[in-house]
């Protein structure tokens, strides 16, 4: 494909919003996920794919990529580094039982993003300091999507990490319509869902569960951008710290 990479600071830029991840095992897989989460307005999707071998998987990436392209949307590829290069995704993401953030980093080089889950302040501050783009935090609440997502940290767990690193943080894990609005009032910058959209019916009721999530994602975002306006003076650090610290 060899295009040319987009600046870094252009890809940061889109690191906000509904962040959508595929899975293989629920509505209708990693393609038909992504259609309907690209029609219903998400500008974020992930391959999750543990299991399938890398030349089975190539094919469904590569049609991602064009999906994306397409859509104007970011492709994050879940721990597979060798997958993410070579279908040319924007960037990868790992866990704490994946490719050391450190690792990730120099294999993607810094034209790429890096999403590093972490579960607390202090993991996070480290994915910080070896190059991450963003944190994924979480689980905030408990989930049957990922059987290794361990205990969840809570509205309260969210906001610690939020307010311990500059990155943006994307909340993950047991988020739909009814609570995915609080991640984002705690100051996260996108909101991942997999259920929320997977397990809702056919393509049509994907995209509709789509644009309310959306819908529901930028409403707090507007609230919150009004309210930060209100504050000329701050800093986002500041902010973000304001959040984890009530009066």
């Amino acid at each position: 494909m060899n295009r040319e990479f987009l600046p870094i600071h252009l890809l940061n830029a889109r690191l906000r919003g509904l962040y959508v991840i595929t899975d293989e095992r629920m509505g209708g897989g990693h393609l038909a996920i992504a259609r309907a989460a690209l029609a219903g307005g998400a500008r974020i999707i992930q391959l999750r794919d543990k299991t399938t071998p890398l030349a089975r998987l190539l094919p469904t990436g590569r049609d991602l990529r064009r999906l994306t392209r397409e859509a104007g949307a970011l492709l994050i590829v879940n721990d597979r580094i060798d997958l993410a290069l070579a279908i040319e995704a924007d960037g990868a993401h790992v866990g704490p039982d994946d490719l050391a953030p450190h690792d990730a980093r120099r294999l993607l080089g810094h034209h790429r993003l890096l999403g590093v889950s972490c579960g607390s302040p202090a993991e996070a501050r480290r994915a910080e300091q070896c190059g991450a783009s963003y944190i994924g935090a979480g689980a905030v609440f408990s989930t049957a999507t990922k059987a290794d997502a361990g205990d969840a940290i809570g509205l309260a767990g969210l906001r610690s990490i939020v307010a311990a690193v500059v990155l943006p943080v994307a909340a993950i894990g047991g988020l739909d319509a009814e609570n995915i609005g609080g991640s984002i009032q705690c100051g996260a910058a996108m909101a991942c869902v997999v259920s929320a959209i997977a397990k809702t019916g056919d393509e049509a009721a994907m995209i509709a569960a789509t644009r309310h999530l959306v819908r529901a994602v930028e409403a707090k975002e507007n609230a919150q951008s009004i309210a930060n306006a209100r504050r000329p003076g701050e800093s986002a650090k500041l902010r973000r710290r304001q959040i984890y610290e009530p009066s």
